[in-house]
């Protein structure tokens, strides 16, 4: 048997501390649970580091490196603890007197007595949370504005809390698939500046009297190499500087839609982008609806997540069609972003009354294809880069041989 330290949050005493023994981590959550008593944290006391082991029940938590503003994981970590909270029977004011208690960071510890001093001036929630806009957008804010009208703050807001991990993971296997991308592209990049500034150089002398009768691949190769030595830090400025106005520009209404346009061109990727976006949307919709927000507000703020702006705007008449008495499944089929496979299901929603489980579902078929996109797109693009890299390299090698033929062939 092992010995557990644990706090749990108690409809009666607020949040307690103690010691429990039990085989495992696991049975020591069941048997608190059998108290009477929701885990928010378990700890194994003769585990190394156990002081900072992952609570029970939600993930753990990523302080974010600084700045006076919490991070999104902060804020996601900070509503999980809520919702444990409330499921437990605390009273709102109570639960969040406690997240007070827990914080260390002074951002987030001042976000919670911000909530806390609004929800004991008489405000609701979601008005103390909508004055932080900053932070949380109009779908968390409709959420527990749905969560409070029901009664089901909590249920609600552990809702909430699986979607957001739900959107957090999707975003972040996209960001990972890319990760090996961008490495091979950095490799590139430095095996060539490499080669033009190590190993070119060391053939100037033996080309030296032979410049003129040099093949022309050997001498833009030699010339290349004189640039980045003579002109390195110039060319490095002009880069950063024309990327940071490059960026800047990009995040202009043009620069969106010209980059957008450019992203949606690009062979599999491009598509993968388009179902990301649209499973962003759809599981957005589906979660709002299920918590009794009206489908109307729901369709405006699933809107605001569409990164593409064209997508976005292709989006903006299906509220007013459905405002005036269309068909929902009519309305998306309309913007052409769909394939019948989800307006099929939508349209089946809406007849049985099932729209915001069957919309759910549309969230997981798209969430795959774009686990299953960008495995295929990735399949196709790192031998790419790999062949590119080669050939880059293969180009300078040959340029550099046939320029010591030439020299040779001079000799005799």
């Amino acid at each position: 048997m092992a010995e557990f330290a644990y706090k749990a949050a108690s409809a009666s005493a607020g949040v307690v501390e103690g010691r429990i023994e039990a085989r495992s981590r696991d049975e020591a959550i069941r048997r608190l649970v059998d108290q009477g008593l929701t885990p928010v944290g378990v700890f194994d006391r003769a585990a190394p580091g156990a002081a900072t082991s992952v609570p029970a029940g939600r993930s753990p938590r990523r302080w974010s490196l600084g700045g006076d503003k919490p991070s999104r994981a902060e804020i996601l970590a900070l509503s999980s603890e809520l919702a444990v909270m409330l499921r437990a029977g605390l009273p709102l004011d109570g639960a969040l007197r406690v997240l007070l208690g827990m914080e260390h960071r002074p951002p987030v510890a001042a976000l919670a007595g911000q909530i806390l001093e609004s929800v004991k001036g008489g405000k609701p929630l979601s008005r103390a949370l909508a004055a932080r806009g900053d932070l949380f957008g109009p779908f968390y804010v409709n959420m527990v504005r749905s969560g409070e009208a029901s009664g089901q703050l909590g249920e609600v807001l552990t809702r909430l809390v699986e979607h957001l991990e739900r959107m957090r993971a999707l975003r972040e296997s996209v960001v990972s698939a890319l990760i090996y991308p961008a490495i091979l592209l950095s490799v590139a990049a430095l095996s060539v500046l490499a080669i033009l500034i190590f190993i070119v150089p060391q053939f100037e002398q033996l080309f030296r009297d032979a410049k003129e009768a040099l093949p022309l691949a050997t001498r833009l190769v030699l010339g290349a190499g004189h640039l980045v030595l003579d002109y390195g830090l110039l060319l490095l400025a002009v880069i950063v500087f024309g990327g940071y106005a490059f960026a800047r520009w990009l995040r202009s209404a043009a620069g969106q839609r010209w980059w957008q346009i450019r992203l949606a061109r690009l062979p599999v990727l491009g598509r993968v982008r388009h179902e990301y976006n649209l499973a962003r949307f759809v599981r957005t919709f589906g979660t709002l609806l299920s918590n009794g927000v009206p489908i109307l507000t729901a369709l405006g703020i699933a809107g605001e997540t569409l990164e593409d702006v064209r997508l976005r705007d292709s989006f903006k008449g299906v509220a007013p069609k459905v405002k005036s008495g269309g068909r929902l499944a009519e309305a998306l089929a309309a913007t052409g972003s769909f394939e019948p496979l989800a307006i099929n299901l939508v349209r089946v929603g809406e007849e049985t009354g099932t729209l915001d489980r069957m919309v759910l579902e549309l969230a997981a078929v798209l969430d795959r294809k774009v686990e299953t996109g960008m495995k295929r797109g990735l399949t196709l693009l790192e031998p790419l880069l790999i062949l590119g890299l080669g050939l880059v390299i293969a180009v300078v090698i040959v340029s550099i041989l046939m320029g010591i033929l030439t020299v040779n062939e001079l000799a005799l």
